[in-house]
Order: C-alpha cells, then structure tokens, then sequence
C-alpha cells in the first residue's frame, strides 16, 4: 500500500465515515422527536397541520369531511364518468359548492382557530376555555360548528345522489320487465313466425311452378303452367 492510498484509507475511516455517522444520527434524532404532522390529501390547502394542535373532535370531524368531500368530488365532478376529473366534464353548481367548502372555508376555519390556540401559551386553553364576546362558544365549539355544518351538508348530498342512483336502477329494471314480459312482444314474435312461414310456402309454390313435373332438365311450356 502506498502512502497516498494510505492517507485516502485514513481519510474515510476517520474523516467522511465519523461526519456521515454524526449527520444520520441528527437526523434520525430530528425525525423521531419531530411532532407528528396531520395531512388532509382531499384539502391540500389545509398543508401539514401538528397534531398536537388540534383536539381529537376536530381531527375526527375533518377526517370524515376529508373522505366525504373526496367521494363527492368524483360523483359531481366526473360527470361523463371516465375516471377521472378534466375539461371534458360539465362543471355544476354544486361542484363548485363543494370545491369551495374544502379548498376554500375549510382551511380558513382551521387557520383561524390555529391563531386563537396560538395566542395562548398554556397549551391552547383560552380557545377551548373562554367564550367569545357577544356569543355563548368557545374557539373550540366555533370551529366545530363550522365542520359539523358542512359534515351535514356533506351528507345530505351523499344521501341525494344515493337516492338518485337508486331511482335509475329502479327505471331500468321497469324498462327491462315491460320489454319482455309486454304481451305485445308476444304477439309480435307469432306474426313474425307466421310471416317466416308464408314466405316458405310461397318458396315451395315458386318451386313447384319452375318444376310442376317434378322432373329436373325437361323444358316446360306455357300451357302446362296453372296459376
């Protein structure tokens, strides 16, 4: 071993291994004492949220608001139903409603009781404690009222395109059974076989008068013919 190849060993043995050691533990240590992050992938403009910022209620009720409002973007949404959500689709008011309810009214209530537990540096007590002037609520129970207001919304319109998608089936099945149970179609089938039939017993005459002696080859003349 050479001497440069010796001090290059040196080097990574106790110069970039020990800095490589050092810069993984911090980050292990950073990770694992990092407070946990909410995320809401149906209201990405709500970000990354500490959970030890908002309450159990809370972080229930945006839950539900986050899978119902994902459910009834694709049910308003994709209106000619391939999949998917683009300019091919015909955009509805009640899309818009619920495009505003999450990306819009739901971040801002979030934001806006975030600030009142902010203000407070006793662990958010004020805004779960203290009523708001000229009201009879808390921080806490403004913003659940908030989000209980649009999880009920949320429903309603769940339960409407339920209702609607139920009608359909029910139109189609009374489509289905007077199609093939309607005696009408009955009739009908025993006129087209009594049409089949006719058109064959005419064929049988056709051919008897092309061959009214039975025998094949021989030429016919006009008088043996009789209509």
């Amino acid at each position: 071993m050479t001497q440069v190849t010796a001090m290059f060993v040196m080097f990574i043995l106790y110069g970039v291994l020990p800095v490589a050691g050092l810069y993984l533990g911090y980050r292990g240590i950073k990770k694992m004492t990092a407070p946990k992050m909410l995320e809401y992938k149906a209201m990405p403009q709500l970000g990354y949220i500490p959970e030890k910022s908002l309450p159990v209620e809370v972080k229930t009720a945006l839950d539900q608001i986050n899978e119902k409002g994902e459910k009834l973007r694709v049910i308003y949404g994709d209106t000619n139903n391939d999949g998917k959500i683009d300019d091919k689709d015909t955009v509805n008011e009640t899309y818009i409603m619920i495009q505003n309810l999450m990306d819009r009214h739901v971040p801002l209530a979030v934001t806006d009781y975030r600030r009142l537990h902010d203000l407070d540096m006793g662990e958010g007590a004020r805004a779960d404690t203290t009523k708001i002037k000229h009201s009879n609520v808390t921080g806490k129970e403004a913003l659940l009222d908030v989000l209980r207001t649009i999880n009920t919304q949320f429903d309603d319109l769940l339960n409407a395109s339920y209702h609607q998608d139920g009608q359909k089936l029910l139109a189609t099945n009374r489509y289905l059974q007077k199609r093939f149970n309607n005696p009408a179609t009955t009739t009908d089938m025993q006129k087209l076989d009594s049409n089949v039939s006719s058109v064959s017993s005419a064929n049988i005459e056709i051919k008897a008068i092309e061959d009214p002696t039975g025998a094949t080859g021989e030429n016919v003349s006009a008088e043996n013919i009789k209509l």
